[in-house]
């Protein structure tokens, strides 16, 4: 049995469908009811509470492996009067509750999902992260992910409890919201964006490839004590992502070349840095020592993966 939390969310939801269409026993937690994010076959068990006090017993009965996808996520104008606390309380302390619970329960290995953002926010081109590089989280989300990390295996040396980390670079998919939504309603509503000569290089992750990663996590030998990256295996700069995707939506983007020079300028002047940094700059992981020791590979190309995220899009109709 796999307890998956944060199981109606993007990443949870699908980590259980493909569980399930694996034979696995699924139990997702919930905080509330699943309703039409619910997938057939999953055992249900809402009410979870993912704080330093939550109680995981009827959660954890009977479970072999957990996937810990709930978080309190990254947000782009976070309102809490003290962020770094927030995460903490949901992404430190909650984690760390869930797992020594889980190790008491007889739990035999946690996967923990976590981010990027702790090895950092930007390399170099063509000098991507790897696992094994010093972390430098640089925001309130990726600091509470590290300390996660650290404090989990703290756990698992205690209990004996297998660990697993994945640090994720953006996910995107069928159903994936956010900037990568935002990206696809511009395109779909023929938006002239200035972005046709970014010369950067950004890695993704398909939501099927980091499924079956995951799920390799939970079962491979060699996945204990260990953290993966993992990506697509193809970087793309943003200009080419837009391309690409606005030709999997079939549709022609209106892309000008303005200068990269000229758009960093110009987002210091109204204060997006962040916004500069996410799409003209470049962050790339090595995803080598995930493949060779997992003996894994990606499962879906970048234009297929895209392509299924197109139809969805289609089928949703844009979002307002």
């Amino acid at each position: 049995m796999i307890l998956v939390t944060g199981a109606t969310g993007f990443v949870g939801r699908a980590v259980t469908s493909v569980a399930l269409r694996r034979g696995l026993r699924v139990r997702g937690a919930t905080r509330g009811a699943p309703a039409s994010t619910a997938v057939d076959g999953v055992e249900y068990v809402v009410g979870a509470d993912l704080s330093h006090a939550g109680d995981w017993t009827t959660a954890l009965k009977g479970v072999d492996a957990v996937v810990h996808a709930a978080a309190r996520v990254h947000v782009m104008h976070d309102r809490a009067s003290n962020p770094l606390a927030e995460f903490r309380r949901i992404n430190v302390e909650g984690t760390v509750n869930l797992a020594r619970q889980a190790a008491f329960s007889g739990v035999r290995r946690f996967v923990f999902i976590s981010s990027i953002k702790v090895n950092g926010e930007q390399t170099a081109p063509n000098r991507p992260f790897r696992a094994d590089a010093p972390a430098l989280p640089a925001d309130a989300y990726g600091v509470s992910k590290r300390e996660a990390e650290i404090e989990l295996c703290r756990v698992g040396d205690e209990t004996g409890m297998e660990v697993v980390v994945v640090r994720p670079v953006l996910v995107y998919g069928p159903g994936v919201k956010a900037n990568f939504a935002a990206m696809m309603r511009w395109l779909a509503r023929g938006v002239p964006l200035p972005l046709g000569a970014i010369d950067n290089r950004r890695s993704l992750v398909a939501i099927d490839n980091l499924v079956d990663l995951v799920l390799h996590c939970v079962e491979h030998p060699h996945a204990p004590g260990q953290t993966f990256l993992v990506s697509d295996g193809e970087d793309l700069s943003t200009t080419a992502l837009l391309r690409r995707m606005a030709l999997a939506m079939r549709v022609t983007p209106r892309l000008i070349p303005v200068p990269s020079l000229l758009l960093h300028a110009g987002a210091r002047v109204i204060g997006r840095q962040d916004l500069a940094r996410r799409l003209f700059g470049s962050l790339q992981v090595d995803i080598e020592p995930t493949k060779a020791r997992l003996g894994w590979a990606p499962v879906i190309s970048v234009d297929d993966a895209l392509g299924e995220t197109a139809r969805d899009f289609e089928r949703q109709g844009p979002r307002q």
